[in-house]
């Protein structure tokens, strides 16, 4: 749930820049071959998807979407964002698999274990299983050799620094296996991180032990993280574990699914004051698809309903404990009180609400400081129009429309964040 130097050949999109350049900033309707060529050329790498989630339980990727489980396997949740088909209708050329590990999985000490679930079946369920259609990359080098392959790069980034288990040999040993990066809190502060997920929460203020931001330990893991090569994310971060993580970090960190709180006031967007922190140190603010961090018109709506959804969502949840199904897991419960919400009227955000976000921290930061990580498959309400990652051209055509070059949708699709990475990876053993 971040980043000028472009990686390809600029003969790459010189066909695409003059069609798109030359338009005026009109927001004049282009024609689907125009959209097509312009997506194409960008590569979007998406920097969050929780697909894994489902693979994990035994879906394949690439089956069709509402499919069933594979034959023995236990019947995956869920109706998934993400399939194959999906992945190439969408023109997607990278993708991070979120390592997702729901604060449940701290206790008894199950984070470590739960990640190493995730990442074997990115790397076997996904990969090994379908290798004319994926490539496992670890560097930039890998994400363009897969590109040249005409595959989609698979890259993890573990969601939740509780997956450590507060160990920087585990952290080491995720790198090993292939994790690029690490959101260093998920909704719950952990030992050493503090998280915008409860930090807020009056009920939780006196239940929770925080810390102020990042302990000395915490900084001790930006710096592990630096050190080897692997990517500070502070999604779902608190805003001072926020600037700790800033001010540790050598290399530039990025949010790889968040908004901009000045459009939609939700603790797990980002100030205005942090974003442009952000970018001058050479980061990223990945937009995230969540309905709720995108739109406040939507948040509004949904808080005037939200004791009819209560009511609807713990009888929901009664009667499928009535009916023998076990309790929900968090996404499951998310899923049901964003059906929930939807039946009471409540519109989803559009296409509209992605741009402004981009035309945001386009304003206060330039071009270099967006990218993408949808949040496919770990929400409960995406836009109008990006449904699932095949609509993503939908986002190409809006963005032209509104006078976005073909230049500046590489950049926010992959040139930024590629940027990053490769800063990253030139920091890391100094």
């Amino acid at each position: 749930m971040r980043w000028r130097a472009l990686l390809f050949l600029p003969g790459l999109l010189s066909g695409v820049l003059l069609s798109a350049q030359s338009r005026a900033v009109t927001g004049s309707p282009v024609t689907e071959a125009e959209v097509q060529r312009v997506h194409k050329a960008a590569f979007l790498i998406d920097s969050h998807n929780d697909v894994p989630y489902y693979t994990v339980q035994g879906r394949d990727i690439a089956a069709a979407a509402g499919a069933g489980a594979a034959a023995g396997a236990a019947a995956p949740s869920g109706a998934p964002h993400t399939t194959l088909a999906e992945l190439k209708a969408g023109g997607v050329g990278g993708l991070f698999f979120s390592i997702w590990v729901a604060k449940d999985f701290v206790q008894g000490n199950r984070s470590a274990n739960r990640a190493l679930q995730l990442i074997d079946s990115v790397r076997h369920d996904v990969v090994e299983k379908h290798p004319a259609d994926f490539m496992l990359a670890g560097s930039v080098a890998d994400i363009e050799e897969a590109r040249k392959q005409g595959k989609i790069a698979a890259l993890m980034g573990i969601e939740g620094g509780h997956a450590i288990e507060d160990s920087l040999r585990v952290l080491g040993a995720f790198y090993d296996l292939g994790v690029r990066y690490m959101t260093l809190t998920h909704t719950n502060t952990n030992n050493w991180a503090d998280s915008s997920g409860d930090i807020a929460r009056p009920d939780l203020k006196n239940a929770v032990k925080h810390h102020n931001g990042l302990t000395p330990f915490g900084k001790d893991v930006v710096r592990e993280m630096n050190r080897i090569g692997m990517m500070v994310d502070i999604s779902h971060v608190s805003d001072k574990t926020f600037w700790d993580a800033l001010e540790a970090s050598k290399a530039p960190i990025f949010a790889s699914h968040s908004d901009s709180r000045a459009l939609a006031n939700a603790p797990r967007n980002m100030t205005d004051e942090m974003i442009v922190a952000l970018a001058k140190k050479g980061g990223v603010v990945d937009i995230n698809f969540n309905c709720g961090f995108l739109s406040q018109r939507y948040r509004d709506e949904v808080a005037a309903k939200s004791a009819e959804t209560a009511a609807r969502l713990k009888q929901a949840m009664a009667d499928t404990l009535d009916k023998g199904h076990g309790s929900m897991g968090e996404l499951e419960t998310d899923q049901l009180e964003g059906k929930i919400i939807a039946e009471l009227g409540v519109k989803p955000a559009t296409i509209a609400d992605v741009v402004a976000h981009i035309d945001r921290i386009r304003k206060i930061a330039g071009i270099d400081a967006i990218g993408i990580g949808t949040d496919y498959n770990g929400v409960e309400c995406v836009p109008q129009g990006l449904e699932d990652v095949s609509k993503l051209p939908n986002l190409t055509r809006a963005l032209l429309e509104k006078g976005y070059t073909a230049d500046d949708i590489h950049k926010i699709y992959s040139g930024n964040f590629l940027r990053v990475m490769r800063a990253v990876e030139v920091t890391a053993g100094k």
